[in-house]
């Protein structure tokens, strides 16, 4: 026995220091590709030295003598923090993901075949102006530089990721940094999604009861009601509520479902509103989260001086930020640039499609999908006039597509001659607002509100193409209508002045928050579906209550986690249900449900991760939505995953007979919206009991409502999930102003999976007080002690400052990288 004991142990110390000696080697390898920020270089592509000074939030300041030297260094540094962020999504643009992730990504890749983003991308080169082009060239130098500098000094791959995919990086392209500004587009703009949705339920439902759940808004602007979509897609069977919005594939499918389309904050005040006399502003964009995030804070010394804020790795550009003079933030306009349109075919040919003028070939061309471990597929790609052609088997456009027709996407992004990066560009040397909006003169995509602020005032300015649609348009864009009626085809796009414009208001404070921002009719209407009608309340109010402004208002303004759809819609919702008798028994679902309504009717709706009121409140309106609609729609159901206030509060003040919602058709009794409300909320609670108690005090909203910032494709790999995931105890929601959205599916329904990845506030007062955050960390290295070091004072509400003092740089410096040009000799 002592035998067999001793060998035992003898087999587990070696099985130990093998595993210790392989993570090791692991370890090794993986921190070859930690770039060293002191290290010098001596490279091709710069005509004088570069200088990249990191601060101690591990922020690039970078310094050189042309613009184009300075490009340059934004390229180096965005490949040393983020080369594997950026060779993943150029693979979503050019549809080629399944050479590193096999049959999962196929559809997805063959979706982004069919929209031909990549060449297009390739097409709009040409279309930029000399100087774009020469900074776009100068970029993709400094990208390649680090490459060639990683392969020739074996830096671990550039990533820790090319140890398990190909390290084969193809050289970078300024077509490349075009095709990434036009996936944004594709991951912001959503009218796709919800054309097919309205169309779906159109199916299902009547007039009346779909502009309950999907309505118009602004309503007063609708002109007409929405029209028959039967008479377009008769004869639906069971295609319309067969599914819940899917996707092709599980992972990098671009386009957002209806619930979590974009979304951001943003606001300014005049020096009039300041209390130091200087304007303000504010902006937090939207997107998902994921790890590391998004955004990248980096500082230009550019000719025209100093510009810092949130970049996106790919992209040379300034997203959102400052100069010394000017600030500028954005926010998804919600613009309706997208139009779905039913393509008939030839019977005789299916390769011809119905135009006004006749039959007509599809325009057509075949592409190789290479996929790895399966053979290659070969898809055929067809073109209308109107745009590319989607097949039903994407999106569920089968569910709303009439047999012998197909569906084209007609969007502003697919121009070949789409100038949007000149227009970023340009922004980036931008003096003053005024300059500002001429410089998005030519930006087509995505269509994006600019709020702006210099010294002298503030703007907000819808820059991006809008379609200009005939008046006679069959559905005025909102579901999806006959390609080949010449009023339902696009006329070109509006002139730049008709976009919406605002310059310095009386109120002296500018805001949005996706809300509206014009009540135009059609066709000079922007869009009939917005972002929101609830945080738009708040932050008019918290803006209203102050004279003047400061940049801690501001900052408390994006930190407010007050939900006025929940002070809203609980009075009108509990009403009857209030607790006014005696106390039911202890134990019975009577008392959870008096409980709960004691603790909601002195909640003041602030959505805080330490308190159990959230939880209730947000696990009830999910439950009483799903309850209202499910027996009307069915399946169709699940694609409404998130509460609607505006539905809700329709519903419950009966407007237009939307009580109706509140019988339930399967039940022999006749329930009213007060007891299909207590349904619910027992059903909720029973939810709440399952997953975190029934001791309904010591429920926590954070621990429903963590921020998943979720790397995107180690975060499923067992072990290394717990490294490179990165999880948050969060407050916020849906309609907060500090805004968590929820994902709204199981297993869990309130997890913080859409929000503000970059803030920012810009005082003019004292440029150098403005602040700035994201929510991770600027390196997208796992090893790196710049992973995650920002997450944790995002979470708290904290910032760091935003100088563009280079001395205050350099005093934290926790690097200063030298890049000299070969024919001279590197500092030392």
């Amino acid at each position: 026995m002592e035998r067999v004991f001793r060998w035992t142990l003898r087999l587990f110390i070696l099985v130990a220091v093998m595993a210790g000696l392989a993570a090791a080697l692991v370890y090794y390898f993986a921190s070859r590709s930690l770039p060293d920020y002191n290290a010098g270089y001596t490279l091709d592509g710069i005509a004088a030295p570069v200088e990249i000074v990191r601060d101690n939030a591990d922020v690039p300041h970078i310094f050189g003598e042309t613009d184009e030297d300075v490009l340059f260094g934004l390229g180096f540094a965005h490949a040393q923090d983020r080369l594997w962020q950026m060779t993943l999504m150029r693979r979503t643009a050019q549809g080629r993901l399944s050479e590193y992730f096999g049959q999962r990504t196929a559809r997805t890749d063959e979706f982004m075949r069919r929209l031909d983003l990549y060449r297009l991308a390739h097409a709009s080169v040409a279309a930029q102006d000399a100087g774009a082009i020469a900074l776009l060239e100068a970029y993709s130098r400094g990208v390649n530089a680090w490459i060639r500098t990683v392969n020739e000094n074996a830096l671990g791959r550039g990533a820790p990721e090319f140890f398990i995919f190909p390290p084969e990086i193809a050289p970078w392209e300024p077509a490349d940094s075009i095709a990434l500004l036009k996936l944004m587009a594709l991951r912001l703009d959503q009218q796709m999604s919800d054309e097919i949705l309205r169309a779906r339920a159109a199916l299902v439902l009547s007039p009346e009861r779909l502009a309950d759940l999907l309505p118009d808004a602004p309503r007063t602007a609708a002109g007409v009601p929405m029209p028959d979509f039967s008479a377009v897609a008769p004869d639906p069977g069971d295609r319309a509520g067969a599914a819940g919005y899917s996707t092709p594939g599980p992972d990098f499918f671009p386009v957002p479902s209806p619930a979590l389309g974009g979304a951001s904050n943003a606001w300014a005040a005049t020096r009039e509103r300041s209390a130091a006399g200087g304007a303000l502003l504010a902006n937090d964009p939207h997107l998902r989260l994921s790890a590391p995030t998004i955004w990248y804070l980096a500082r230009l010394e550019l000719s025209t001086g100093g510009v810092i804020g949130a970049t996106i790795p790919g992209i040379p550009g300034i997203l959102s930020g400052r100069s010394q003079d000017l600030g500028w933030g954005l926010t998804y306009s919600y613009a309706d640039t997208q139009d779905l349109h039913i393509e008939e075919l030839n019977p005789a040919d299916t390769e011809e499609y119905r135009t006004p003028g006749g039959w007509a070939p599809f325009r057509t061309e075949r592409s190789i999908i290479r996929v790895k471990d399966a053979p290659p597929v070969t898809v055929t790609l067809r073109w209308s006039e109107n745009g590319p052609v989607i097949p039903g088997s994407h999106m569920d456009l089968a569910a709303i597509t009439p047999p012998g027709h197909v569906v084209s996407l007609a969007w502003t992004a697919l121009d070949p001659a789409d100038r949007s990066i000149s227009a970023v560009l340009r922004l980036l040397r931008a003096q003053s607002a005024d300059e500002a909006i001429e410089a998005g003169r030519n930006y087509i995509a995505p269509a994006i509100n600019l709020m702006l602020a210099d010294r002298d005032g503030i703007a907000l300015q819808v820059i991006g193409a809008i379609p200009d649609r005939d008046p006679r348009h069959y559905s005025q864009g909102r579901i999806p209508s006959l390609g080949w009626q010449v009023e339902n085809r696009w006329r070109g796009r509006q002139p730049y002045e008709n976009n919406p414009r605002v310059v310095d208001p009386a109120s002296g404070v500018l805001g949005n928050t996706n809300n509206p921002t014009t009540r135009r009719a059609f066709p000079d209407n922007v869009s009939f579906v917005w972002g929101d009608s609830v945080r738009i309340l708040r932050l008019q109010k918290l803006m209203e209550e102050r004279e003047v402004h400061t940049r801690e208002s501001f900052i408390a303004a994006q930190l407010d986690t007050v939900s006025t759809a929940a002070r809203s819609l609980l009075p009108l919702i509990a009403r009857d249900l209030w607790f006014t008798g005696e106390a039911a028994a202890e134990g019975t679902p009577d008392r959870q449900r008096q409980r709960a309504l004691e603790l909601l009717a002195n909640w003041n709706g602030e959505m805080t991760e330490h308190q159990p009121e959230p939880l209730i409140y947000a696990a009830w309106m999910r439950q009483l939505q799903h309850k209202l609609i499910l027996d009307d729609i069915g399946p169709l159901s699940d694609s409404f995953t998130h509460p609607d206030p505006v539905f809700l509060e329709r519903v419950f003040r009966n407007i237009d007979g939307a009580g109706a919602w509140c019988d339930i058709r399967q039940t022999t009794m006749e329930e009213t919206c007060t007891d299909t409300a207590r349904i619910a909320l027992d059903e909720a609670l029973i939810w709440i009991g399952e997953r975190y108690g029934t001791a309904l005090e010591s429920l926590r909203w954070g621990d429903a409502h963590p921020a998943q910032h979720r790397h995107e494709v180690l975060g499923e790999v067992p072990v290394l999930r717990w490294f490179v995931n990165i999880e948050q105890s969060t407050s916020g929601g849906d309609n907060t102003l500090q805004r968590g959205l929820t994902s709204g599916s199981d297993p869990m329904p309130f997890a913080n999976v859409h929000a503000a990845g970059y803030r920012g506030v810009y005082d003019f007062a004292d440029p150098d007080a403005s602040v700035f955050i994201t929510a991770t960390g600027q390196s997208g290295h796992p090893l790196s002690s710049h992973y995650d070091d920002l997450g944790e004072l995002w979470r708290q509400g904290e910032y760091i400052p935003m100088t563009l003092d280079p001395e205050l740089a350099r005093a934290g410096a926790v690097g200063i990288t030298h890049l000299t040009p070969r024919e001279t000799t590197p500092p030392d």
